[in-house]
């Protein structure tokens, strides 16, 4: 009996191969955005941004009683410092313990590539941005580890005000495990808001809310959709970042069963995440496919996660490892995986668009997710052709140093004069010829 799966299975010898390619990829890239700028849903959004920045606390409160359901008196956004020790004092300890180490290796890793005034040439200097807001989402799950993969760069970084803010679900608050990481590195400004209307609260500020130079975190189209209406000029912002993917290269040499886990760890995240597999072997595509099918079986939230492989998930045969580097590069995905044993680093080696890179078949993703150091904020809808992983160097800022003496100057005042009346600039050169005059 035909399975709803079967449809996901895409064979480069199929007389559609390329139709299909073509729909997937406008899919992945329309993920994490609406659909154009005119657009009923991002004029929603920009109509929320408005009402934030005219009307301030009273718009933040009507969108949150509107969209969380939870209605709340400005005074009652920010959450006090004894719900944070309360959450931090009554988290399980051995979550608590395994916490605490993923917060000591993202700090570790953030550490190393610090960009430092040891390591610089002459002539620049980096500072670290003063005030940074962090959006956790908080819709499907509890998401501690993104207050860890974004604070903890921007505290390694040097930033010395940090504002969280996470949507009130959780009995019309944000889940005690958030607070508790937030307690346990030392954030005391965290917002019971979220969405649209929390980013333009730290964009713009309001009576209570103080406006941030810089928005990172993951979230949903409205939340990205709004740091993307922002961005350059209200506040700077990361990237846009969800929702989540992952595509994964895999030879016959991977084992069908972790690959088809490793997609339901994405499609778990929510209805629009994505999980792609590109191998060579047909066998392993039919194989993965029955593993799909029978672990997906399992899951307690099964139809959902159809949904999402229905929607956003495919496996993909093409002829040989070279068109599976070359698929990986357009797609650009957030998540790569590359599961073709002894080859597995060679090939990841060949590719140039990622957001994060997970070598050999021992690499899943979540060892990225909530462990390994580098952020699991990253580029998503083939933003990762051109943007970044998040890392503590996106919480400085450079400023150009320049110092001459007299001697500097006048070696090189001829050119500079020469240059400048190219330009029809004659005021440039007579700031330098004056100085020559004495």
């Amino acid at each position: 009996m035909p399975h709803e799966l079967d449809k996901i299975l895409i064979s480069c010898c199929d007389a559609d191969f390329e139709k299909r390619m073509q729909k997937l990829r406008s899919k992945l890239a329309l993920a994490a955005r609406f659909a154009d700028y005119g657009s009923s849903e991002n004029q929603q959004v920009v109509d929320i941004l408005r009402n934030v920045a005219d009307h301030g606390d009273k718009a933040v409160a009507k969108y949150t009683a509107e969209f969380d359901q939870v209605k709340l008196k400005p005074d009652q956004f920010r959450v006090g410092e004894e719900d944070l020790e309360k959450a931090r004092r009554q988290i399980d300890n051995d979550i608590l313990a395994s916490l605490r180490q993923a917060i000591d290796n993202v700090w570790a890793y953030q550490r190393d590539i610090l960009i430092t005034k040891d390591n610089l040439p002459r002539g620049i200097r980096y500072t670290p941005i003063k005030r940074v807001g962090i959006c956790v989402p908080g819709a499907s799950a509890p998401l501690p580890s993104t207050v860890i993969m974004t604070a903890v760069p921007a505290q390694v970084a040097g930033v010395k005000e940090i504002a969280v803010v996470s949507p009130p679900r959780h009995e019309g608050s944000i889940h005690p495990v958030i607070l508790a990481v937030c307690c346990e590195l030392g954030i005391g400004e965290v917002y019971r808001i979220g969405g649209a209307q929390a980013v333009a609260a730290l964009a713009t500020g309001t009576e209570t809310i103080g406006k941030v130079d810089k928005i990172v975190g993951p979230g949903n189209k409205w939340v990205q959709s709004a740091k993307k209406n922002v961005s350059g000029d209200y506040v700077g912002i990361d990237s846009i970042a969800g929702p989540s993917e992952v595509l994964i290269i895999a030879s016959e040499q991977a084992n069908p069963a972790w690959i088809a886990a490793d997609m339901l760890s994405q499609a778990e995240h929510a209805a629009d995440s994505s999980a792609i597999v590109v191998t060579d072997s047909q066998q392993l595509a039919k194989e993965t496919l029955g593993e799909l099918k029978r672990q997906v079986a399992e899951l307690p939230r099964a139809d959902a996660a159809i949904n999402s492989l229905k929607k956003f998930g495919a496996i993909v045969v093409v002829e040989d490892i070279a068109a599976a580097i070359e698929m990986a590069d357009e797609f650009a995905p957030e998540h790569l995986e590359v599961q073709c044993g002894r080859e597995s680093r060679k090939i990841a080696d060949k590719i140039s668009n990622a957001g994060a890179i997970f070598i050999g078949s021992y690499t899943p993703v979540a060892v990225g997710d909530y462990w390994a150091g580098p952020s699991h904020t990253l580029p998503t809808g083939m933003r990762a052709k051109f943007a970044s992983a998040l890392t503590c160097n996106d919480f400085l800022k450079s400023t150009s140093i320049i110092e001459y003496d007299a001697e500097m100057l006048a070696a090189s005042a001829d050119d500079i004069i020469r240059l400048a009346q190219v330009e029809g600039l004659d005021a440039h050169g007579k700031s330098v010829r004056i100085r020559q005059q004495g």
